[in-house]
This record gives C-alpha cells, structure tokens and sequence, in this order.
C-alpha cells in the first residue's frame, strides 16, 4: 500500500539539462538540478537546489535546502539547510540555518524572526550594473 502524498513531496522538478533565466515562482516543493538565473521567489515553498545545481539568483522562499551553488542573497521565512558539497556565495537572511561540514560559505548570516524589530531593516540586495 502507497502512502499518501504529503507536503514535503516534491511537485516540480527542473532536471540537469534545465536553463531558466527570469524570475521563477513555485508553490508547495521543486527541486532544481539545473542553472536557473534572476529570481526565484515562493513566500511559503521550499527550494531544494540538488548537487549539480547552479543558481545565481536572488532567492526568497520559505525554506531552502542547498547542496548545490548558490551565488546570490538567500532570504528564507523558515529555515536554510547546507549540505556538503554546497558552495554559497551571498549573505544569507533567516530565523534557522544549518550548516553541514565539508560545505563552503561566503558570505553573511543575519538571523532575524519575523517579529524582530530590526526584521525590515536587512541589508538590500547588492544589484550588478547594467541590470
């Protein structure tokens, strides 16, 4: 007998071959294998960005768990998960982080709740010229 489908069940997949450039929104649970570049944006969704991921990106979602490259400013709601053999290059904003060993972070950790008085006043993101 198969369990039913629950939340933490992935409903998008963007496989290895995958190239996005733009902004991408989801709900509930994708996974990314592929190079996505711009935005990726989901209030209460979780990002899972697997291992031959490249994600250059400014990324807001509820949770993300990284085991891939990020390159870019992450802002979860709930948590952010990173896992060996991930690369972060970008400062990183959320109420819980965990940070496996074996994993390469540059960048800065700002933990705020939502219902932290000094929540509104992260740093914006950095934006390249010419965009």
């Amino acid at each position: 007998m198969r369990k039913e489908k629950n939340a933490e069940t992935i409903s998008t997949l963007l496989g290895a071959g995958t190239s996005v450039e733009g902004t991408l929104e989801f709900r509930d649970t994708i996974r990314l294998d592929g190079q996505v570049r711009g935005k990726i944006i989901s209030p209460s969704g979780t990002l899972i960005i697997g291992e031959k991921a490249l994600i250059e990106a400014e990324v807001s979602v509820g949770t993300v768990i990284i085991k891939g490259t990020v390159n870019g400013r992450i802002e979860a709601q709930d948590r952010v998960e990173i896992y060996a053999p991930a690369r972060v290059n970008g400062d990183v904003v959320t109420p819980s982080i965990a940070v496996d060993a074996g994993v390469v972070f540059n960048g800065q950790c700002t933990m705020l709740t939502a219902d932290s008085p000094t929540a509104k006043k992260a740093p914006p993101a950095k934006e390249k010229a010419g965009e």
